[in-house]
């Protein structure tokens, strides 16, 4: 079981790489069953405060409701981090951009793993990023899924849960790495020059 943990971990810590604040905030925090772990040290910072670039194929801004919606293959960059996805309305408290919400075919990716999802959020005050509906955790070949995931930006904090899936558990694949063994110790192998 803690292997088990451990490869959990490395997954999500590669999807929320720790930025190393000493007064942050905590992380939200789920009522229902969920895995959680914190990012390990030394993994790179992420720059939450990076600039936010978007593109898309089309834009519709409303100046009344303060909200612009990006449609067609958007893609949201920060540092490391892309977000993509069919839409993504960018919400504007104050002359800046306060949440981006994503919908339709949702990935968000980061140097070290990929997580999918069905809906998104960024939300730049508490620097969260939420995924929700199925949501998918990969890293190499190890495998996670639930149905919400949120990674706190700021702590490299990241909680999975499944509420709405079957038993409301979360599902982890982990596949270890091969070992490359030496030709004399193989099974089969002749070892010795003997007749």
């Amino acid at each position: 079981m803690r292997t088990i943990g451990l490869a959990a971990a490395l997954v999500l810590a590669g999807l929320a790489q720790q930025a190393g604040a000493a007064g942050s905030q905590p992380a939200a925090k789920h009522a229902s069953r969920a895995a959680s772990s914190s990012a390990a040290p030394n993994l790179g910072p992420h720059n939450s405060n990076a600039p936010i670039n978007v593109s898309s194929d089309n834009f519709v801004g409303n100046f009344a409701t303060k909200v612009g919606t990006y449609t067609g293959n958007v893609i949201v960059t920060q540092a490391d981090y892309k977000l993509r996805a069919d839409s993504v309305k960018v919400s504007v408290v104050q002359g800046k951009p306060s949440r981006f919400n994503a919908a339709g075919k949702v990935v968000f990716m980061s140097s070290s793993g990929v997580a999918t999802g069905d809906t998104g959020i960024y939300d730049l005050g508490p620097r969260t990023v939420t995924l929700t509906g199925h949501v998918v955790l990969t890293k190499d070949k190890d495998v996670m899924h639930g149905t919400a995931l949120v990674v706190n930006m700021v702590t490299g904090e990241a909680h999975l849960s499944a509420q709405g899936a079957p038993g409301n558990r979360v599902q982890g694949l982990f596949v270890p790495q091969q070992q490359s063994s030496a030709k004399a110790g193989k099974p089969g192998t002749p070892q010795g020059g003997g007749q």
